[in-house]
């Protein structure tokens, strides 16, 4: 049976600001304990059905009646606004907008790239990439150093630019963009910086099309033209989609992990014992923050029962991510880090046919420097308490705007 929010709840508009740095919003709690599935109202207007348990949102995100494409009428975006809209109808479909037929079509050509055999070819590379910016971290003749400008955001950028072919030296520029892209602070900054960056990306996919390389694009421009398929529309797309996905969360949870560590002595303690341990730690401070929560939006396209929940067509729904992850239902003592905890079902990637396509990628760069960072440098610590940090309260993407540490 359908539970409406009721009492304090029932003036409660979605998405709320963390408070807690660490811990989802309290309302989430009390949400998912009055019901995996309620009825609220957005910030931006109208409703949606929240999606607050773990079950139920890993039926939500698997079921293809559910639609992806932001385009349609009815779908639940935070920014509503016409402007808003209109840009969004106006470029071709990313494919995390797209459904069926379509977004297998779209999916299938690089999925490839990013096979755990594949990238373990790239692991050499970025433990080099590690290992130059840790040194230049040692190097610098002035504490604290600023984690995020020294390693959070120059590896995963670096990475994502060589895998894909685009100029390291760009990387100021895109980085800034894609920042104000994820803020909810400015809506006219959030749309002028993503016309700036799909400028930018279709200018860059034309020159790679004059001369492809040995990279990412340079294999699909290749394959495209074999098969006499040449989409200049849909590689400035997919290049958008995987340059700001592919270094933004990656830079957050490389920050928010070594703030998570640092701030669980005991727990970072087990992996610098033993390494063989970092691959659950990474899987449970992915769990543990859910830095993108409420971005996996549906819209439904029929009516479907949901844990007893009747969901209409054309009603938009919101599965939260993070209200899923500390489910207890699905993670015992959700609020304890626990780096042995090894639960890969949470929802940090998404679930179903739009599971995040890097992931494995991402996995593997945060690995990598948690190893390399607390070896090379074992008494690293926050340089300031953890509760003054500039969390990224204001942004779609959980982080820190600044992580001073020292050694």
């Amino acid at each position: 049976m359908t539970k409406n929010v009721a009492g304090e709840l029932a003036g409660l508009e979605l998405p709320v600001e963390r408070g807690c740095p660490f811990a989802p919003p309290t309302a989430y709690e009390r949400l998912r304990e009055q019901a995996p599935i309620n009825k609220v109202r957005l910030t931006s207007g109208g409703e949606a059905w929240w999606v607050s348990g773990h079950e139920e949102g890993r039926a939500v995100l698997a079921d293809g009646r559910f639609s992806s494409d932001k385009r349609k009428d009815g779908f639940p975006l935070f920014t509503l606004d016409a402007a808003t809209l209109q840009q969004l109808r106006s470029q071709p479909p990313l494919m995390l907008g797209m459904d069926g037929a379509e977004h297998s079509a779209a999916r299938r050509p690089v999925i490839g790239e990013f096979t755990v055999r594949r990238l373990a070819a790239l692991r050499p590379r970025i433990q080099d990439i590690v290992d130059h910016f840790i040194d230049d971290m040692l190097a610098a003749d002035q504490r604290p150093v600023d984690l995020v400008q020294a390693l959070s955001l120059p590896v995963p950028s670096l990475v994502i630019c060589e895998l894909l072919g685009v100029p390291y030296a760009d990387h100021d520029f895109f980085q800034s963009l894609t920042t104000m892209m994820v803020s909810r602070t400015s809506l006219e900054g959030r749309r002028r910086a993503f016309a700036e960056l799909r400028a930018y990306i279709d200018d860059l996919v034309t020159r790679k099309e004059s001369e492809p390389g040995d990279d990412l694009f340079g294999r699909q421009i290749a394959r495209q033209r074999q098969e006499g398929t040449l989409d200049h529309a849909g590689l400035v797309s997919l290049a958008f989609l995987l340059l700001t996905a592919g270094h933004e969360t990656t830079a957050n949870m490389i920050s928010l992990g070594v703030v998570g560590l640092l701030s669980h002595p005991e727990q970072l303690a087990l992996i610098t014992a033993d390494p063989g341990k970092t691959p659950m730690a990474v899987e449970e401070l992915l769990r543990y923050f859910t830095i993108a929560d409420g971005v996996t939006s549906r819209l439904a396209t029929e009516d479907v029962e949901i844990s007893g929940v009747s969901i209409q067509a054309g009603e938009g729904v919101i599965v939260s991510g993070l209200s899923a992850n500390w489910d207890p239902a699905a993670f015992k003592d959700p609020a304890e880090l626990d780096v042995e905890r090894g639960a890969r079902h949470h929802l940090a990637f998404g679930f179903g046919p739009h599971q995040c396509l890097g992931q494995n990628l991402a996995r593997m760069e945060l690995q990598i420097v948690f190893d390399t960072l607390f070896r090379c440098i074992p008494a690293l610590r926050l340089a300031v308490p953890g509760g003054d940090l500039p969390f990224k309260r204001d942004a779609v993407i959980y982080g820190v705007h600044e992580l001073p540490v020292t050694w």
